[in-house]
Order: C-alpha cells, then sequence, then structure tokens
C-alpha cells in the first residue's frame, strides 16, 4: 500500500496543496483502507465508502467538518489516483451548525494586551487590530506595510490567496520603533 500512498502523495503535491490538506488526505486514506480490512481501493466502491463515513459519523462522533474532510479525501483519491469518478453516492457533505462565533469585547481585549510586551505584544495587536491569522502575522515583512495608505499586503494568505487589510493609526508607531 505505501506506493499507493506515495501515488496520492505525488498527486497532491502535483496540484501544490497545503502541507496540512497532505496530510490530512493522507491520513484519511490510511485510515480507510485500514477500516477496510488493508483491502486496496480499486476494489472498494460505494457501499464501503457510505460505510466509513457512516461510522465516523455514529461510532466516532466526528464533527460535520471532519466527515467533510474525509469525503474530500476519499473524492480526490478515487478522482485523482485511482481515475474512477464516485457517482451516486448515497452520501453527502454533512452540515455545520450555524454558530457565531465567540469574540473578546474590547475590554477583554485590552486586558489580554496589557499581559504582554514587546514582540508578543505587537504581534497579538496586529492579529487582533488588522484580522490577521496566526501564519500570517508572523510571516509579515516590511515591505509589506503601508505606512502611507495605512495597508498591510498579506502575502499568499489563507488558500495561498494575496490581500490587503487596513493598518490601524494605533500600530503605526510601535511598528516604526521595532525596525
Amino acid at each position: 500500500m505505501s506506493a499507493f500512498i506515495e501515488a496520492i502523495r505525488t498527486e497532491i503535491r502535483t496540484k501544490q496543496y497545503s502541507l496540512k490538506t497532505e496530510k490530512s488526505y493522507l491520513y484519511w486514506a490510511r485510515y480507510f483502507i485500514r477500516f477496510n480490512s488493508m483491502r486496496h481501493p480499486e476494489t472498494l466502491n460505494n457501499p464501503e465508502i457510505e460505510h466509513f463515513l457512516n461510522y465516523l459519523a455514529t461510532n466516532r462522533g466526528v464533527s460535520a467538518a471532519t466527515q467533510n474532510q474525509a469525503l474530500c479525501a476519499l473524492i480526490f483519491m478515487y478522482k485523482h489516483v485511482i481515475k474512477k469518478d464516485i457517482i451516486n453516492l448515497k452520501y453527502g457533505y454533512a452540515k455545520a451548525p450555524k454558530n457565531l462565533p465567540t469574540v473578546l469585547n474590547s475590554e477583554e481585549v485590552k486586558a489580554v494586551l496589557q499581559q504582554l510586551s514587546g514582540k508578543h505584544w505587537l504581534i497579538t495587536a496586529i492579529l487582533y487590530g488588522c484580522g490577521l491569522r496566526v501564519h500570517e502575522a508572523l510571516r509579515l515583512r516590511v515591505k509589506d506595510i503601508d505606512f502611507i495608505n495605512r495597508s498591510i499586503f498579506i502575502f499568499r494568505g489563507k488558500g495561498k490567496k494575496d490581500r490587503y487589510t487596513l493598518l490601524p493609526d494605533s500600530l503605526t508607531d510601535p511598528i516604526k520603533k521595532t525596525n
């Protein structure tokens, strides 16, 4: 099976998927194979796929997002590696409940920022004030910050997409002082 797993890895890398996607897709491929008594996926069809996904939902109690990730991994494996489309699958994407995110109010944010100093304070303030993801803040470069237009250029953020975000006035001086 390792040659098969390597074929999946090669296909994922050829399509330039992220490392996190690669790890999760390989995990689900291995799990699916083990779940089906080490049978090669070429010999498995819709009933085995449906049984596996139902097992995850009912016995393992995984979240809707995890169910969808497993389904996407299997569809990728069959479509791009085995070269067989999965049709008429009696299992669709799970719907995640629509919950509003829990966010900190301004007093709570101030309390958190007061506990920090130096670069940790600056990174946290940028995360909050600019709406950046952790990896985006940690990959910021000096040339990405435009003080004149008060904006920050995010190079290859989530989904390898570039974007701009606003730079709050309150962060311009602290950022300039770090240079």
